[in-house]
């Protein structure tokens, strides 16, 4: 009986231990911000914003036009057109706001979608260098609040090493 308990004690103390776990810490916005693609992706999104804000500007001078026309003609109108004009520039009024804010979920939607590329291959690269180095988990720095981290188990230059940048020397 002491015998099977000995076996069963030392059955369990060795599966703990081979359950231990690695966990490492990566800065994945720092990496991001470090890879040649970043800057060609924010002139994309620069140039794409730039359109986008050129139809906006297009649709706040027609706007500013017909108001300003109106303020002129107010008072030769009558009750019936005032009230007509007041209606279409109310309309155009929201149709800005909202253009303004499809606007803003549109340029959210191209950033992520020209970005998406760049996350895969820091993904691609986090798993090979995690992998190598016999990592079962690994954390992200950026946005999290950790008490204390270990630098020793931070992965991010191993993955700016595995993705072949270089990393610009600070200047002081």
């Amino acid at each position: 009986m002491k015998l099977k308990i000995t076996l069963l004690f030392i059955a369990f103390i060795s599966t703990i231990s081979f359950a231990q776990t690695k966990v490492g810490t990566i800065d994945s916005d720092y990496i991001i911000s470090l890879m040649p693609e970043n800057k060609v992706i924010l002139k994309m999104a620069q140039k794409y914003g730039a359109k986008l804000d050129s139809s906006f500007a297009v649709k706040v001078e027609d706007f500013r036009a017909r108001l300003k026309d109106y303020q002129a003609k107010e008072k030769e109108m009558g009750d019936l057109e005032k009230k007509t004009v007041q209606k279409e520039l109310a309309s155009l009024e929201q149709d800005i706001n909202q253009y303004q804010k499809n606007g803003n979920t549109l340029m959210g939607l191209k950033r992520d979608e020209l970005m998406r590329p760049l996350y895969k291959k820091l993904s691609n690269a986090i798993a090979e260098v995690s992998k190598a180095n016999g990592y079962t988990q690994i954390l992200t720095t950026t946005g999290n609040q950790f008490a204390y981290l270990d630098p020793k188990f931070d992965i991010t230059d191993l993955v700016i090493k595995k993705l072949g940048i270089t990393v610009p020397k600070p200047t002081e």
